[in-house]
């Protein structure tokens, strides 16, 4: 999986407004780029960072540049796009990456389900031994000394889909948390307890009473021939303590 244009560098002026950053291209031109991000990005919006927009020349678009990547430290990249991950979680499970999810012939996107009007990632069924797979995907962004977390904010909508994926196991179904790890100095991931213990103490829940939880890291390059590159290449341990 690749990104749908060749990558642009540049670097960070700053972030606003949530949705808008001002980046300043190799040439010196400063432009306004689409941030698709509705986090905290934290640890993801270093004072004049590189990073790396994709472009569209599609003229209905207010804005052409949409910020993909970013160096958060010295050799390190996160995508901080947040409207790749299903679709990496997706590639992969489909080329057969992932074999905690092989032998689904089908794979739908946005299934509405539970009684919290709530929309999975990825359904997977028709498996010759095994029930239908509901797959909720979380984009880890979030490295400190190594470590990935999840969430950098505190998110009650996390907490729903978590209910959501509990209500589908006690259903005899399979139930699958799928953290894309989209930073490439994350060795492990675990639930950030120091950000939202709420979410923590609730994925613990959620694991005891038979919640999977996955995590696969990306390719991430802004050069050479792996350039572009979104697929997810290796699992990584999940730590479930709290």
């Amino acid at each position: 999986m690749h990104f749908p244009s060749p990558l642009i560098e540049g670097r960070l002026i700053k972030r606003y407004k949530r949705f808008l950053a001002d980046v300043e291209l190799s040439d010196g031109t400063v432009v306004t780029a689409h941030c698709p991000n509705t986090g905290s990005m934290l640890g993801c919006q270093p004072d004049h960072a590189r990073v790396w927009l994709t472009a569209s020349d599609n003229p209905k678009r207010k804005l052409r540049y949409t910020w993909e990547l970013v160096e958060t430290a010295p050799g390190q990249l996160a995508c901080i796009n947040t409207g790749r991950p299903n679709g990496q979680a997706r590639a992969a499970i489909e080329q057969g990456l992932v074999p905690e999810l092989a032998g689904y012939p089908v794979c739908r996107s946005e299934v509405k389900y539970g009684e919290e009007n709530s929309r999975i990632d990825l359904h997977l069924s028709g498996h010759d031994a095994a029930p239908a797979a509901w797959v909720e995907v979380k984009n880890v962004t979030l490295c400190e000394d190594g470590q990935g977390y999840f969430p950098d904010a505190v998110t009650t909508r996390g907490q729903k889909h978590l209910r959501e994926l509990m209500a589908q196991a006690a259903n005899g179904e399979r139930a699958v948390l799928f953290f894309c790890v989209n930073h490439t100095g994350i060795t492990s991931v675990r639930a950030a307890s120091h950000i939202d213990p709420a979410y923590s103490a609730l994925l613990c829940d959620a694991v005891a009473q038979g919640v999977e939880v996955l995590a696969y890291q990306a390719e991430l390059a802004d050069q050479g021939e792996a350039s572009g590159r979104l697929s997810l290449v290796r699992p990584l341990p999940v730590k479930l303590e709290p």
